[in-house]
């Protein structure tokens, strides 16, 4: 596995990919913040060695750097998800390449369905703990020890720090920014009735698909992280309508404006 770190980081350096500060992920209908970035390069996953590919019709496929705010990025434009077929190993490749290249700080974004009724569609969601129902874990391999402590602590998985800089830059430009629990569940079909007074009694906030596994694996790296759900359904199990995909990604386009207000905020003061 070393090895083959060390092939996708070489292949990215040899493009151009030269010590980023902060890595950054975007979720679905999430990629207006390329538009803010200085591009000096760009890479598809497919082009660099043993990336995954996104098979997701909505996501883009590209691994971006340049300058935001003053600093160096590294920019996911599109994830890959458990669901799509990948071991939670292939889904956290992307973060272990980026810990490599140099990046000291993590943003992570995804759409997500409020199990708290009082979070409305369009508004956003800062993530401060999150359940991962995805029935594994991307640090459940043979050898995981050589690339950090195995059993990692998880009691503050989120940081402090940026989290109560996203706060305090959300209260400067009168966002609405909710906090909660982000549950993470394996998909790629959406929630049931009953699904959703399960996960509202186990105490989520939110549900996507997401985000979980590279937290997980951020901390193993112990790279400091932050996360944001944007809200573009409302998973009311009394009052539940059906979803199409377009409408989330849609809602997920609106909304993205106040992420993209938070995140350059962000990385300008770290």
């Amino acid at each position: 596995m070393i090895k083959a770190l060390n092939e996708s980081v070489d292949y990215l350096i040899s493009r151009g990919f030269d010590k980023p500060e902060i890595g950054i992920i975007l979720g679905t209908g999430l990629g207006q913040l390329i538009s803010e970035i200085e591009v000096e390069v760009e890479a598809s996953y497919n082009h660099i060695p043993y990336f995954p590919t996104a098979t997701v019709e909505f996501h883009k496929g590209k691994l971006i750097f340049g300058t935001l705010e003053g600093k160096k990025v590294v920019v996911m434009q599109g994830r890959f998800h458990h669901y799509e077929g990948y071991t939670l190993r292939d889904v956290t490749w992307p973060v272990r390449v980026m810990k490599r290249l140099g990046i000291k700080r993590l943003l992570v974004s995804n759409a997500s369905g409020s199990i708290n009724l009082d979070y409305k569609k369009g508004e956003l969601m800062l993530i401060d703990d999150h359940l991962n129902l995805l029935g594994g874990s991307p640090l459940a391999f043979h050898g995981v020890e050589r690339l950090g402590e195995r059993f990692v602590d998880m009691s503050q998985p989120y940081d402090v720090e940026m989290n109560a800089l996203i706060e305090k830059t959300a209260k400067k430009h009168n966002i609405k920014l909710n906090k909660g629990v982000y549950a993470a569940v394996l998909g790629p079909q959406l929630e049931t009735r009953a699904e959703y007074r399960m996960l509202k009694i186990l105490g989520a906030d939110a549900v996507g698909m997401s985000t979980v596994p590279e937290i997980i694996v951020a901390n193993h790296l112990e790279i400091p992280v932050s996360a944001i759900s944007v809200i573009t359904d409302e998973g009311d199990p009394d009052n539940l309508e059906p979803v199409k995909v377009e409408d989330i990604i849609a809602m997920a386009e609106k909304a993205e404006p106040d992420m993209i207000t938070l995140f350059k905020s962000v990385v300008k003061s770290l």
